[in-house]
């Protein structure tokens, strides 16, 4: 399980979401698919700024 925040490029919009697949939600939200993608490509949130494997965190 993934951990992500994506934001706009003045950094200005953040977008939270959890997956087990980054790369494919990735290539979700560049694509616009989705209702997370109507939400990226409305604000443009297309960095990725921080990525963490969720249960490794919890676990420790």
């Amino acid at each position: 399980m993934y951990v992500y925040i994506l934001t706009n490029p003045i950094r200005t919009v953040l977008y939270i979401g959890m997956t087990n697949d980054l790369q494919r939600r990735l290539e979700e939200h560049n694509t616009g698919l989705g209702e997370a993608g109507k939400f990226t490509g409305r604000y443009q949130t297309n960095l990725l700024t921080i990525s963490n494997c969720a249960l490794t965190q919890y676990r420790q």
